[in-house]
């Protein structure tokens, strides 16, 4: 298995251990995320929830091979039932991102409560580029983070950014030394065993209900496009390439 899980001082820690693949998210590693996130809400002592990844890596996102064996066609599927469990977790969730975040890696980030970036972190939302469209609610929440403009330029081009831009567009808290980020996300998680439990979860669910049914509408409509853009010409093409290692031809499209 390739998450590695620890509680410790009120805090569980799920870790992407992949750095073989780049921590490449497997449909197995989407479940073991989903697993460990329900056992921390379920555990009492339990105060906040951890993510992170491997040095110089967050995640490179889904891996393609695996992906497209059992690729998301329902509700059900190991993908989407760990972004509900990410989105509707009702203890904080900090997320530490020392590297590469590449598409799902970028996403989920939305979805936590607070973000730390190194200064190495590469961020990018390359969903056009493979013939798809954005997920998990993305189309609307970096837009009311960002303003669409500047979601225009993460969304449509795909273009990459780096962990000081990400704070600039309010998609993440600070941006620190690699080195630093982990020890500095769990001090502020462990913060959380100082306050009052039921006041947290209160807070962060009246912090979301503004935007709670657009991006459950957003999740639904984005799935059923996703689904159809993966059969798509353009996507069996971009797959293609990236599998050849060559650039993507869309001239005749």
């Amino acid at each position: 298995m390739s998450i590695k899980t620890a509680t410790m001082n009120g805090i569980a820690t799920l870790e992407i251990a992949r750095p073989e693949k780049k921590n490449a998210l497997t449909i197995a590693m989407y479940e073991a995320l989903t697993g460990a996130i329900g056992a921390a809400i379920a555990e009492r002592t339990v105060r906040a929830i951890v993510i992170t990844g491997q040095p110089g890596v967050f995640t490179s996102g889904n891996d393609l091979e695996d992906f497209m064996q059992r690729p998301p066609a329902s509700a059900d599927s190991p993908v989407l039932r760990f972004m509900d469990a990410l989105r509707l977790c009702d203890k904080p969730v900090v997320a530490a991102v020392t590297g590469a975040a590449v598409g799902i890696g970028t996403t989920l980030l939305l979805h936590c409560d607070l973000v730390y970036v190194s200064d190495q972190a590469r961020l990018a939302m390359p969903f056009v580029a493979l013939g798809l469209v954005p997920e998990f609610g993305s189309s609307v929440l970096l837009p009311a983070l960002t303003g669409r403009v500047r979601a225009a330029e993460k969304l449509l081009l795909g273009e990459p950014f780096t962990g000081t831009e990400a704070v600039e567009l309010g998609i993440a808290n600070a941006v620190l030394p690699a080195e630093e980020v982990l020890p500095h996300a769990r001090r502020m998680a462990e913060r959380f065993n100082a306050l009052p439990p039921a006041a947290v979860r209160d807070t962060k669910r009246l912090m979301r209900a503004g935007l709670n049914e657009a991006v459950t509408r957003a999740i639904q409509a984005e799935s059923g496009v996703f689904a159809e853009r993966l059969r798509s010409p353009e996507a069996a093409e971009a797959f293609q390439a990236f599998f050849q290692k060559r650039k993507p031809d869309f001239s005749r499209f």
